[in-house]
Order: structure tokens, then C-alpha cells, then sequence
């Protein structure tokens, strides 16, 4: 047997790297710069025959503290240190999704728009910029589909100069949301503060829009009322006064697109009885969000969550004290 001592190897190594150039294993190297952004937000899966581009808006920071109205800020903290989150502050993010069935490429909902990227200083605002690293144009979006009047999921209509980000798009509103918001009476009765803003805010926005929005009726049962062949909607009231649902489906398979039924899920789902700060009606919401998860699980029906973490995509199964979300996991094939 023949040993080789530790000089020996080095000198062998050395040579070895000057006749071929390749550096010592631990050499020293000169640091790579830091990349200090993460890649574009974009995911894509299968629903029969139609293919839906899961497309990231970036998220916000919020305080923990008020979030949840009928629970202690430490019980909502325990929440999140349960699930391994920070309990400094509450990561919401905003997740739109576009559908091509192969006739159509519908969004639904999205997200809070070019004017974002500037006051958010990037975090927010990102739907363009992902949805060109997508491969997707604005100008091929032929029908946007809204879930609700909150600025989360409606500013994204006009682009920074106030103009229709979607063209050619016809924009697709739930009847009663747009009742709601657009009658005089009620904005009189609004309340200062964020109630009166979504007012003035709907108002801006379908002014924008030269009024050009196309009212639907929700159905109170899935699947719903068709609103384009493959989706149907779904009346999910609490969270908004008209707030809507839809069911994606095709060949069989069906996707339940939620908006906020439920928001951040270790919180509302896990604790479906938690009441949201920004729930309309709080008590309509929670009797919405129990019916609505119940069929999930019954029906073992895929759910996409507008606030889930990225792709945003889960299944929904029962615990002693709510539900809990099973995220699918990234597939590296559509």
C-alpha cells in the first residue's frame, strides 16, 4: 500500500492547478456581487385544459397589533410564532392569477398597480413587471374579472397616469359590490376613515374607466353563475358587501379562487372564528369563510388564495379547531 504524505499532496495539487488553470479547492476568489432582488413571481399549473399563470404583486407589512379584532395581540402573535413567522410585523402578500382557456386570457383580480412600485419602494406593484417575465402582455388580457372593490385587488385597473391598464379588456363586476360603492346614500352614511376612502377610491377608478364595467350577478351555491365558459361566481358576502368567489374548472377538475374569504392563512383558516379588522361585516365573514371551507373540504377542491404565500395554491383539511392549509407543492412541469 502506498502513502502519500500531506506535502506531497499539496505540491501534486499545485502542479496539477498551474498545468491546468483550475483553482485550489478553498482558493481565495473574488466575491460575487450581492443579486439584492429575488427572481420574477411567477408560477403556472394545470386546470383541465386551461392553464393559470400565478402571477406575485409583491406584499406589504402590516402591524400585528389590531389586525384581529376579537383576539389578543398575543394570541395572534403565539399564531405566528407557531407557524415560524415573524411576530414584528404581518407579510401580506397579493397574488392575481390570469387564465388562458384557450379563447380567453382572463385576470382575476389585480393587485394595487404601477402607482404602487414608487410609494411602496418596490415591495408592492410588481403584476406588470412579473407578468412581462411571464411571457404575458397587458394588451392580450381580453376580460378582468374582480372579486371586490378593495384597493388591493382593484387599483391595478388604471396604470400610474390614471389611464386603463387592460385596453382590451372587458372588466367584469360583481352587481351587488358595484350597488354597494356607487350609491350616494351609503357613501353619506360611510364612516371617516378607510370605509369612506374605498368610496371615493371605487369612484375614481370607474370614472377612469369612462363607467365601461360589465355588472354580474354571484350565484348563492357552487358552482355558481357562469360569468365566461369555465368560470363560475360564487356570492361570498362579509368580507365586502358583494364580495365574490369564482370556480375555475375544465375536464373536471376545478380550482376555488377565493379572494378574501379567508386572508392570511395561519391566522383565518387555522382560527376561522378570528375576526379581520378589514372585514366589512365581520360576522357575515366568518359564517361565509366556515360554509365556504366545509365545501373545500368536503369536496376536496383545490383553493387559490389572493393572501396565501407564493404560488398561493393549497388543499384544505379539517382540525379540532378550524382547517388548515397543505400548500401544493412547486412542481417544475406544468
Amino acid at each position: 500500500m502506498t502513502f502519500v504524505s500531506r506535502r506531497g499532496l499539496l505540491v501534486g495539487s499545485a502542479a496539477l492547478a498551474a498545468a491546468t488553470g483550475l483553482p485550489l479547492a478553498g482558493s481565495s476568489r473574488a466575491a460575487a456581487p450581492l443579486a439584492g432582488q429575488q427572481a420574477p413571481g411567477f408560477y403556472r399549473y394545470q386546470v383541465g385544459d386551461f392553464e393559470v399563470s400565478v402571477i406575485s404583486d409583491g406584499a406589504l407589512r402590516f402591524p400585528v397589533e389590531g389586525f384581529v379584532t376579537n383576539a389578543s395581540t398575543d394570541q395572534v402573535k403565539a399564531a405566528l410564532t407557531a407557524a415560524f413567522r415573524n411576530t414584528d410585523g404581518l407579510t401580506v402578500p397579493f397574488t392575481p392569477i390570469v387564465v388562458n382557456t384557450g379563447a380567453r386570457l382572463i385576470l382575476i383580480d389585480t393587485g394595487l398597480g404601477d402607482a404602487a412600485v414608487e410609494r411602496t419602494k418596490g415591495t408592492a406593484g410588481q403584476f406588470a413587471a412579473n407578468l412581462k417575465a411571464a411571457g404575458l402582455d397587458r394588451g392580450d388580457i381580453d376580460a378582468v374579472v374582480i372579486s371586490h372593490f378593495h384597493v388591493d385587488h382593484v387599483d391595478g385597473l388604471l396604470n400610474a397616469d390614471n389611464k386603463p391598464a387592460f385596453p382590451n379588456a372587458e372588466i367584469f363586476v360583481p352587481a351587488a359590490e358595484l350597488k354597494f360603492w356607487m350609491d350616494d346614500g351609503e357613501m353619506s352614511r360611510a364612516p371617516k376613515g378607510r370605509i369612506e376612502g374605498l368610496f371615493k377610491n371605487t369612484r375614481r377608478i370607474i370614472a377612469a374607466l369612462g363607467g365601461k364595467v360589465t355588472p354580474f350577478e354571484a350565484g348563492k351555491d357552487v358552482p355558481g353563475n357562469e360569468i365566461v365558459p369555465g368560470l363560475t361566481a360564487v356570492a361570498t358576502p362579509g368580507h365586502s358587501v358583494g364580495h365574490t368567489s369564482f370556480v375555475l374548472s375544465s375536464r373536471g377538475r376545478s380550482v376555488f379562487v377565493q379572494g378574501d374569504v379567508a386572508h392570511i392563512p395561519v391566522l383565518f383558516v387555522e382560527n376561522p372564528s378570528w375576526h379581520a379588522a378589514i372585514d366589512q361585516d365581520p360576522v357575515m365573514a366568518e359564517a361565509t369563510r366556515r360554509r365556504i371551507y366545509d365545501m373545500l373540504v368536503a369536496e376536496k377542491m383545490l383553493v387559490q388564495g389572493f393572501h396565501y404565500p407564493f404560488p398561493a395554491l393549497a388543499h384544505i383539511e379539517r382540525t379540532a379547531n378550524g382547517y388548515r392549509e397543505i400548500l401544493v407543492p412547486w412542481s417544475t412541469s406544468i
